[in-house]
């Protein structure tokens, strides 16, 4: 699992995929929550201006994970 940390009280959830390597391109994204690959904590989710806060995880199925951490954990 890949972890990513932030100096802010969140990142969108695009923006954190991108970060963590998980997808090329912001259209990407859009593909994959159209096709329901994507959760957060375990939920599926569809926004991608969906807001991860520290100790969320999103997962992209089949291509893997990140988990969001505060700055200094």
């Amino acid at each position: 699992m890949e972890q990513i940390r932030i100096q802010t009280d969140f990142i969108k959830l695009q923006q954190a995929l991108k970060l963590a390597g998980l997808v090329d391109q912001g259209s990407d994204v859009k593909v994959y929550l159209a096709e329901g690959m994507v959760t957060v904590n375990g939920q599926t989710v569809s926004e991608r201006g969906k807001k991860l806060r520290h100790g969320d995880v999103a997962e992209v199925k089949g291509i893997g994970k990140v988990e969001v951490l505060a700055e200094g954990e």
